[in-house]
């Protein structure tokens, strides 16, 4: 296990942090810690909600683009959870639209972007589709500017 830390820590861009305090990292880093904790046992599914929540918005793209790296190398199931639609569409190969209470799966959308992802893929006709089909999920109808 100590040796798959070590490389799941490289994986991540925290090599040579290995015997700093948790207070020593950045919040960014923290994030990046608590996955690599995560995939340690090489688990079958990863369940994250909200992880990146609490981060700015640079640090949420730096940690999206840690996860996709840290998923390229550990290929698992994730069940990520997030309220950012163009944070849904980058990661995931299918987004599960929740309706709210009671929450029940109000749309299924799948994502066809090709991996590796990156942001550049943002412009692309596929990720506006996807985001569309969100949003007008969630609100109804039409799309509304937010």
């Amino acid at each position: 296990a100590r040796e798959r830390g070590r490389e799941l820590l490289r994986a991540a861009g925290l090599a040579g942090f290995e015997q700093r305090m948790p207070r020593e990292l950045s919040g960014g880093m923290q994030q990046r810690v608590a996955i690599c904790r995560g995939l340690v046992q090489n688990p079958r599914i990863l369940l994250m909600d909200e992880p990146f929540g609490a981060l700015d918005a640079l640090t949420r793209e730096e940690m999206s683009l840690s996860l996709l790296a840290l998923w390229q190398a550990n290929p698992m199931a994730v069940l990520f959870v997030t309220h950012s639609i163009s944070e849904a569409v980058l990661l995931a190969d299918r987004v599960v639209v929740m309706s709210p209470r009671p929450g029940r799966v109000a749309e299924i959308v799948d994502v066809d972007l090709p991996r590796p992802r990156s942001f550049d893929q943002e412009a692309s006709a596929e990720f506006h589709r996807c985001s569309k089909l969100i949003r007008d999920r969630i609100y109804g109808g039409a799309s509304r500017a937010h």
